[in-house]
């Protein structure tokens, strides 16, 4: 049977070029089962798109054309579809949700301007609604929620609402309030336009004929009751969250919310969903043919045109000023060539380069590439002065743990070290993945302890730093080989993946992946994905003590997939592969070491040459420097620790010194088995 014939496909409107404002981009996104590509054909259905209802169980949707997905019921590739409603262009992506296949919608979600999280209404957020929301927040894409399946037994709206706040860390706002639950689920209240929408009962229509009407006082007080208190604490929330409604509300509507238009209502809705304030949640049932026009018409009102997604950093200055020392001048405006101070920025961080307009950006961009062409061509210069340079930041070397005083001040702490990276490039804060301690990264001892302070003295917290440690990087001796299966069942499918790697080091310090012969040109793009997704985890812990690894380089040789084995297990296989290949081929440690220039009196230098001999220090050379004697060494970063406070005790407070990083080298062995022993609690 000829799959393309189950459906009677509707050709594209005329208009090939919508205006810009009329289209959306969105992403359908949910966990499994929610029902998103149900949700999806009903769209396509009511759009006019096709002609007849798509099913999952029976195999015929649109979005899922694969055999594996027509098979198995569930979406494995991200399907693109487009179609119009209402005047407007909305291209959709339907995605997956099953976690094995997560890389799919990160694909996605990196090109859309909104998305639509599908719920199940009687489960909440279940596992992958997490996910996928963490990946939405991660590229800020506006979201709307829909609940589906209202019409199921256990089906509880509160419930959803609240799991949303709790566990997404969201602002739920809801638009709709259900009209019976279960199977007496017949219709849906907008709360923006306090109207009621019901579907009939036994409909021949498939959903498309429904009676759309005001509320008035003859309709059931509970419902009137439950209606006008909810409309209130729309209301009140909306005002909550944008400031321009809540003047409104302030001054005009103070005495009386019902009289609030729908339209002032929609329009504060939208700049909150845009700025990702909260978002709107609506409810339905898409198997059922109930819900899913409310839902379209969600999307054009909530969701972002491409015009109005700045992915620029976009900033409002208050004011700019000249500096005369402590001193600050207000001028009105700056010309070129000047140095001023501004004020109010709230994302610019160091190296970025602000100009007037998104426009003036395009343009020195388009410049700067024909200018770059010149200077291929051997040209002039003037392409490296037309942008300014970012601004180059080391690896951080120091890294320990920061806790706050109280579990309370956890989310004080967190806007204190946001702030502070946003001014200081070379501090970086992680979460520890095991413990989900807070991991801060600096370039010395000093500037960890100069963290510390700033966060004591200007944002007033007693935080507890854990003991410094080194960031010490691997590497291998020889090369090594190996290969492994991973042969897994999970549910109803078996996972089976051969892999066989060879690792071996290289003279250069980034890592690299090459393939054998034949073997790259038979794998599919998403297992090489994987394969290399696989190989880059490993990258991140060596062999010995599980730190990131350099001058490595690793030659595929040979990969198996069983059919219907997912590319997380792909990934699973390589990266264990790896880790066997890598103990194979013998770990080595690489310490951090540090350039040290140490400016002394002469009477001093031997008390200092004495204790960098004891810090394992090599002396590079000995220079004068008037009465001083200037001494350039090459020190271990693990060696240096409290290095500020002895100097000053052997030389009286006169030394100074400066201190950076040089590079990576081979730890001694008898201190690498020390270290091991150590970390390893043997010691």
């Amino acid at each position: 049977m000829n799959l393309n014939n189950i459906y009677d496909v509707k050709s594209v409107r005329s208009v090939v070029n919508p205006d810009v404002s009329k289209i959306r981009n969105i992403g359908i996104m949910a966990h499994i089962d929610a029902g998103k590509t149900t949700t999806t054909e009903r769209m396509l259905y009511y759009s006019g798109y096709t002609h007849s209802l798509g099913d999952v169980d029976d195999g015929d949707t649109v979005t899922d054309f694969m055999a594996q997905e027509r098979e198995r019921g569930i979406t494995i590739q991200s399907a693109a579809v487009t179609f119009d409603w209402k005047e407007h262009r909305i291209n959709l992506i339907d995605t997956p949700g099953h976690v094995d296949f997560t890389l799919e919608v990160e694909r996605a979600l990196r090109v859309l301007d909104g998305a639509v999280a599908v719920f199940d209404a009687s489960a909440g957020v279940e596992a992958q609604t997490l996910t996928v929301w963490r990946q939405a927040d991660k590229h800020h894409v506006p979201r709307v929620c829909f609940l589906n399946k209202m019409d199921k037994p256990g089906a509880n709206l509160s419930y959803s609402v609240e799991s949303i706040k709790k566990k997404l860390k969201a602002n739920p706002i809801l638009l709709q309030i259900p009209i019976g639950s279960g199977k007496g689920f017949t219709g849906l209240v907008n709360l923006v336009t306090s109207q009621r929408m019901m579907w009939p009962q036994s409909d021949d229509s498939n959903g498309r004929v429904f009676v759309t009407k005001p509320l008035s006082s003859s309709d059931d007080p509970e419902l009137l009751r439950h209606v006008r208190e909810a409309r209130n604490n729309l209301i009140e929330q909306v005002a909550d969250l944008d400031d321009e409604f809540a003047e409104l509300l302030l001054g005009e509507f103070s005495e009386n919310f019902d009289a609030v238009p729908p339209e002032k209502l929609q329009m504060a809705v939208r700049r909150v969903t845009l700025a990702q304030k909260g978002v709107p949640v609506l409810c339905g049932s898409a198997l059922r043919n109930k819900g899913v026009q409310p839902l379209l018409d969600a999307i054009t009102a909530y969701l972002p045109a491409p015009n109005e997604r700045h992915h620029d950093l976009v900033e409002r200055m208050s004011r700019l000023m000249v500096p005369f020392a402590d001193q600050h001048i207000e001028i009105p405006s700056l010309t070129a060539g000047n140095i001023a101070l501004t004020v109010g920025l709230k994302q610019t961080v160091t190296g970025d380069t602000i100009v007037a307009s998104k426009s003036s950006a395009s343009q020195a961009a388009r410049r700067l590439l024909e200018l770059e062409e010149k200077k291929v061509k051997g040209s002039d210069k003037e392409a490296e002065t037309l942008i300014l340079a970012g601004v180059e930041v080391p690896d951080p070397v120091f890294f320990c743990t920061i806790e706050p005083p109280t579990m309370a001040k956890q989310a004080d702490l967190d806007h204190a070290l946001a702030c502070l990276q946003r001014e200081d490039p070379s501090l970086k804060v992680k979460t520890d993945p095991d413990s989900g301690q807070t991991i801060l990264c600096g370039m010395g001892e000093l500037h960890i302890e100069i963290i510390h302070d700033r966060i004591r003295r200007e944002y007033s917290l007693e935080t507890y730093l854990g003991p410094l440690q080194v960031a010490y990087r691997e590497t291998v001796l020889q090369s090594g080989c190996a290969v492994d299966t991973l042969d897994r069942t999970l549910g109803d499918r078996r996972h089976v993946v051969t892999a066989s790697l060879q690792v071996s080091p290289r003279e250069e310090t980034a890592c690299d992946i090459a393939y054998g012969e034949g073997v790259a040109e038979n794998l599919a793009p998403d297992l090489k994905d994987a394969v290399e997704n696989g190989i880059h985890s490993a990258y991140l812990q060596g062999p010995l003590l599980g730190f990131p690894a350099q001058g490595v380089t690793t030659v595929v040789q040979a990969v198996s997939v069983q059919s219907g084995t997912s590319v997380a297990m792909v990934s699973a296989c390589v990266s264990r592969c790896m880790l066997k290949a890598m103990k194979q081929a013998g770990g080595q440690v690489l310490e951090p070491l540090m350039s040290l220039e140490i400016t002394v009196e002469a009477e001093h230098l031997s008390l200092v040459l004495g204790d960098l001999a004891q810090r394992r220090g090599s002396i590079q050379d000995i220079q004068s420097r008037q009465d001083c004697k200037v001494v350039l060494a090459s020190v271990p970063l693990a060696e240096t620790m409290g290095y500020s406070t002895m100097l000053r005790t052997l030389t009286s407070g006169s030394a100074t010194f400066s201190m950076q990083l040089s590079s990576y080298e081979a730890m001694n062995p008898e201190i690498q088995s020390a270290l091991v022993n150590k970390m390893a609690g043997l010691a």
